[in-house]
């Protein structure tokens, strides 16, 4: 939703509430309640029939905390309705209607103040908390106002998120002066400042935002309302993230950042990159942002200064460690190769009981296995292969502990399939390794599948590539998307031409059958004619039943002219799909990659990105320092870690001088895709140019 005035929007929220507050009232039995035509009391609050309450609150024959079908009494009525003079007689008669709740299951919890603060009735709020309305403990905790697809809002449970989310300033200051707790968390622990991130109002969630801030004592502190989290660890800045919310999060950033100095066109500014950095959060916003589902969350990796900070983390210590592990990788995988190739095998002994055996080697015992000098380094590679395996289960089980294994190996972004593959080499080798150990025949079967999965595995050190990474997540997605589904097509099809084709030759003489001599052969043949792989197997040399042409020629059809070409088509989508993703997905990969080498190696091999805020006097948060120039199409970036590396080749500079001098070392990145492909290397750069349309400033 986006409106272009307050005033229209707070218009639009009330006709809202006003229709959907009541809407599933017809769900309810009837012989529970009483509707409201049948209550003579909350007709006449529905209609604000003042002389009806007086007579029937003072002749005594009414009970006043009669209730409606949904559970709503009389005040509830009169506030739904606007009926203010309604509402003060009922108070007035009955001040303990005023914090009565409503009693069904959809509506459980709901007050008055609840119904006229959605409605934005500042007159009829302030009467009820003149008379001792609750603005602090009341919670409106049913169906009706939980988090869920079904529903067609969210705005919390306390009367403050409500007021908050409807965006009547009035009310909200009336509410927190009457003990509104700011702080307060609803059952799923959010806060005020939580339900705004989700609105879809997004400006004028930020707009309440603010106001809600400007309340907060703490607001600078440990205890800052800002970082209160909710049940699943978010504060109201990742949820944002989270969430997509591009909108809350600039807004957050620019209330955050501290201008450090300015002249002219030219600032500098500190980005608090807190909350945003991986390095010491173990629920890190980067990591939210590639793992969630939601497309517009990975929109926020292109906007400052996410898109500097992750450059800077990629650049100087993600891409080189990711081109080390690469390469050692690959050298494992070779050093795995050879000892397959070279393992212990010894010529056959036994006489053939079969014509079809063609076996000329057999395995070697344990004990003859390792004699020789080759034996020795062919051990040394298997020692190193089976360390390995163990390396990479002891890695990758904490991180399965740590996300779940649903996400963890569902993601693609992550390299969920590509975990699975891993892991399951890793227990090859295992398995190979106890099968050599106890002298067990059939080792080449957990072998041959730890070479596949390794070799393929490879394909995973493509994302740290911009033209190879994008590619990776395509084979996925085809491999798990398309291509499964149509599997489950092909073994139909197959399944019920290769029943035929047996049978069309079921009374034939076996000797002349050609490929359709039993059924599981003519399974597996009915599959290579399903790929192409031959043409008709049968014997041409002798009379063919006619039944044979008639199917083979509908299984060409169906087979070769539709099928594979679905399965084409279908591919084709998809390439188009990742193709106009491609550099969100490329930017993703980065990020999580980056989180991933962050997480595994040792602090000292690396340090913490940024600039500590001490340095400032802005306390123990860690900012990322960048300047800019006045023109659109030029920036300056600057890097403080660069400077210390630098520093030792410059004569200090005193004061301003010194902070004006430190902004014209830095790197030229433009675009994402260009500070991903760059190193930082320190330069005496005054302007960036970025005349490419498709560069960000």
């Amino acid at each position: 939703l986006s409106f272009s005035s307050p005033e229209r929007f707070s218009i639009l929220i009330t006709i809202f509430v006003r229709h959907h507050l009541f809407d599933f009232v017809s769900y309810q039995p009837l012989f529970l309640d009483c509707r409201i035509w049948e209550s003579p009391l909350l007709q006449a609050a529905k209609e604000n029939n003042l002389a009806a309450i007086r007579k029937l609150l003072t002749d005594g024959t009414c009970d006043i905390y009669q209730r409606g079908a949904v559970g709503e009494t009389a005040l509830h009525v009169a506030a739904m309705y606007d009926n203010l003079e309604a509402a003060v007689a009922l108070m007035e008669a009955a001040p303990e209607l005023i914090n009565e709740r409503m009693s069904s299951e959809l509506y459980e919890g709901q007050t008055a103040l609840h119904i006229a603060t959605a409605n934005q009735n500042s007159m009829l709020v302030k009467a009820l908390l003149k008379r001792g309305a609750n603005a602090s403990t009341a919670r409106a905790t049913g169906h009706f106002f939980r988090r869920s697809s079904q529903n067609l809002f969210y705005f919390g449970e306390h009367v403050l998120s409500f007021a908050a989310c409807v965006g009547n300033e009035e009310i909200v200051q009336l509410l927190i002066e009457n003990g509104a707790d700011i702080r307060a968390q609803d059952s799923l622990g959010n806060t005020v400042l939580h339900i705004l991130a989700l609105q879809p109002n997004k400006t004028f969630a930020c707009h309440m935002y603010s106001l809600i801030l400007s309340y907060d004592r703490n607001k600078e502190g440990p205890g800052s309302l800002e970082l209160i989290p909710n049940n699943d660890g978010l504060t109201p800045f990742k949820l944002a993230g989270v969430e997509g919310n591009t909108v809350m999060f600039q807004y957050l950033m620019q209330k955050r950042k501290q201008n450090l100095w300015s002249f002219g066109p030219l600032t500098t500014v500190l980005y608090d990159i807190t909350e945003i950095d991986s390095w010491a959060e173990d629920q890190s916003f980067l990591e939210l942002i590639v793992s969630t589902k939601k497309r517009e969350a990975r929109q926020i990796l292109d906007l400052t200064p996410v898109k500097e900070l992750v450059s800077l983390k990629w650049n100087m210590y993600g891409r080189p460690y990711f081109c080390f592990l690469a390469l050692f990788y690959i050298l494992y995988m070779a050093c795995f190769t050879m000892c397959c190739v070279y393992r212990p095998l010894k010529p056959r002994t036994g006489n053939k009981t079969s014509s079809r055996d063609n076996t000329v080697y057999v395995q070697k015992m344990l004990q003859e296995s390792y004699v020789a000098y080759e034996d020795e380094l062919r051990l040394v590679g298997e020692l190193i292969t089976v360390i390995g395996a163990v390396v990479i289960l002891v890695l990758e089980i904490p991180d399965i502990l740590r996300v779940g294994a649903a996400k963890y190996f569902g993601q693609t972004i992550l390299g969920g399939p590509f975990h699975i593959i891993v892991i399951t080499y890793a227990c090859m080798i295992l398995v190979t390794m106890v099968m050599r150990l106890t002298s067990t025949t059939g080792e080449v079967v957990p072998m041959s599948f730890a070479l596949v999965l390794g070799w393929c595995n490879v394909m995973y050190f493509a994302r740290g590539f911009q033209m190879l990474g994008p590619f990776t997540i395509m084979i996925q997605k085809m491999i798990f998307g398309d291509l499964m589904r149509f599997c489950w097509l092909m073994a139909v099809v197959i399944l019920g031409f290769a029943s035929a084709f047996y049978i069309i030759f079921q009374t034939e003489n076996p000797e002349n059958l050609g490929q359709f001599y039993n059924y599981p052969m003519s399974l597996f043949t009915t599959f290579e004619l399903f790929l192409t792989i031959i043409d008709g197997p049968a014997n041409y040399d002798v009379d063919l039943p006619f039944m044979y042409s008639v199917v083979y020629f509908a299984f060409a059809i169906i087979a070769t002219l539709l099928m594979l070409n679905l399965l084409i088509a279908m591919m084709g989508d998809t390439h188009w799909r990742v193709a106009h993703e491609q550099d969100e997905l490329w930017r993703a990969q980065v990020v999580a990659t980056t989180v991933m080498l962050e997480r595994k190696l040792p602090r000292c091999l690396w340090p913490r990105s940024g600039i500590c805020g001490r340095e400032f006097g802005l306390g123990d948060r860690w900012y990322l320092r960048k300047g800019s120039g006045g023109c659109m199409n030029h920036r300056i970036i600057e890097y403080p870690d660069l400077e210390r590396t630098h520093k030792h080749h410059q004569s200090p500079t005193p004061g301003p001088a010194r902070d004006f001098l430190q902004v014209f070392q830095t790197t030229e990145p433009c675009g994402f895709s260009d500070l991903l492909g760059r190193t930082n290397r320190p330069k005496m750069v005054l302007l960036c140019n970025t005349f490419s349309p498709r560069h960000g400033i």
